[in-house]
């Protein structure tokens, strides 16, 4: 039996369309996310970034005790392998896979929500309001991701175990938390992660570096630049 923490959202129905795809048998905890029971401790035990879905599994693969997981596209991957289902096991057809699974998580999810929230539930300012809640609401989103990061890390050297591709992903996004309205003086954990754990290794040092002459200087300059950049609909992919 799989413990599923649940709320009917998108990204709750990957899991429940996944686990019944499987045929595996899953009980669904419920976490309503609008009374704010993601933020209780028992469920951030499980889910550190205070977000459903999140899985129990007390039958992981080779036994042992149960494996949680979190993030919709890491429990889709986790399922996958744990029933030979719905992931194929050579390089080309997993990566071709995995590839698209990554594009959802950082693209279509994020955005797709973004415009929901705005469309949907965001009051109707005038202009200068609006500028300043967007500014507000993804500066706000930033402060909490950091602080999930700085709790991750207050036991820890690294994010996930020793230093791995976990790290790699996070530390470029670190980099312009000033662009982001963040102070790291308040996140401790992060702040040393961040310049010395990671941001000492020769290797970051020297790939942080790479083409650095190539970017031009910060600010868009012209309403081409302003169009090529930020003015891209389904037209430029037909």
């Amino acid at each position: 039996m799989i413990d599923l923490h649940y709320w009917p959202t998108p990204n709750g129905f990957k899991i429940t369309i996944m686990l019944e795809e499987c045929g595996l048998p899953y009980k669904i905890i419920p976490v309503n996310i609008g009374t704010g029971e993601q933020f209780k401790p028992d469920f951030l035990k499980i889910s550190p970034n205070n977000r459903m879905p999140a899985i129990v599994d007390h039958e992981p693969p080779g036994g042992g005790a149960p494996v949680s997981v979190f993030e919709s596209g890491a429990i889709l991957q986790y399922l996958a392998e744990k029933t030979g289902k719905f992931l194929p096991t050579d390089l080309r057809g997993k990566y071709e896979v995995l590839q698209w699974v990554n594009w959802q998580m950082g693209g279509l999810g994020p955005m797709a929500g973004q415009a929901n929230h705005f469309n949907m539930y965001a009051p109707q300012f005038n202009p200068v309001e609006a500028l300043t809640y967007g500014q507000q609401r993804y500066s706000n989103e930033v402060n909490r991701l950091f602080g999930v990061l700085n709790k991750r890390l207050a036991d820890r050297e690294f994010i996930a175990g020793g230093y791995s591709i976990a790290d790699m992903a996070s530390w470029p996004w670190v980099v312009g938390f000033k662009n982001f309205g963040q102070k790291l003086d308040d996140f401790p954990n992060l702040k040393r992660w961040f310049e010395k754990s990671v941001g000492e290794r020769p290797a970051v040092v020297k790939g942080k570096a790479v083409g650095l002459e190539l970017r031009p200087k910060p600010g868009i300059n012209t309403d081409e630049q302003r169009k090529i950049l930020f003015g891209q609909t389904a037209q430029v992919v037909r």
